[in-house]
């Protein structure tokens, strides 16, 4: 997560007795932004989307369905938690027009901005406990859930140099892995262990990049957020599954 300051119907007509008709593509094309694990998303604006002056930046970790069919979005729990410690559930979750960078020129904050045409690509439902790494506080999976608006987005496996297919368990010490972040786009390292409830590794990430999807080959295996540390996949869709509500019984969209 990282806070950014910064300034600032169609008409169809008919004509004469053709019985021609228009293509069935037209009518039927589908103009909604494609979303996954990767991409780059914006939040927190104020004082308006519109008008913003300052917003944070996240990248989601994977988009699927629960149980109940919703679309949804995974992210960190960090990024929805303000300064009181106040979970934001509720928020509302733009896209980032901005391109991704890389890890030798990553994305400049300035450029974060909020996708305006797409509008509202979803709300935060459910927060869950923050990392704490560094504080007293409990130790959670750091994991946001977020209800996509179908009628905006429609999910994608791919984004940037990463595609997702499948769900799994971190592989064995010193196996490489890699993330796909906004800031600083697809980065990789091995994989060093265990940490309590998280595994850690030495995948480049910065602010920005939170949430990213950290995947061993296309098996999605973890989201990172940050000091290289991730949470693993399984153990937050366990924990979703025992909280109930939207995002249970998640799964890779078709």
């Amino acid at each position: 997560m990282f806070r950014v300051l910064r300034a600032l119907g169609a008409a169809v007509l008919l004509a004469g007795l053709s019985l021609s008709a228009a293509p069935a593509a037209s009518a039927s094309a589908d103009t909604r932004t494609a979303v996954g694990g990767g991409s780059g998303i914006i939040f927190r604006m104020l004082p308006n989307p519109e008008q913003h002056k300052s917003l944070y930046v996240c990248t989601l970790t994977a988009v699927g369905r629960d149980r109940a069919g919703n679309l949804v979005g995974l992210t960190n729990a960090h990024c929805f938690i303000d300064e009181k410690g106040n979970k934001l559930v509720g928020a509302p979750v733009y896209l980032d027009v901005s391109p991704a960078g890389t890890a030798a020129a990553p994305a400049p904050f300035t450029k974060s901005a909020p996708d305006l045409k797409t509008g509202q690509i979803g709300t935060v439902t459910y927060v869950s406990t923050p990392n704490n790494l560094l504080s007293t506080g409990p130790k959670g999976l750091d994991y946001t859930v977020i209800r996509l608006d179908e009628k905006r987005v429609k999910p994608t496996s791919t984004v940037g140099g990463v595609t997702i297919k499948s769900i799994g368990a971190p592989p064995a010490n010193g196996t490489r892995m890699c993330k796909e972040g906004h800031r600083t786009g697809l980065t990789c390292g091995i994989k060093l262990g265990t940490h309590g409830i998280w595994f850690t590794h030495l995948i480049w990430t910065n602010g920005g990049d939170s949430g990213s999807p950290v995947v061993n080959g296309q098996t999605l295996v973890g989201n990172a957020w940050g000091a290289q540390h991730s949470s693993p996949i399984l153990s937050i869709i366990d924990e979703l599954n025992a909280h109930g509500g939207v995002g249970a019984g998640f799964h890779l969209a078709d």
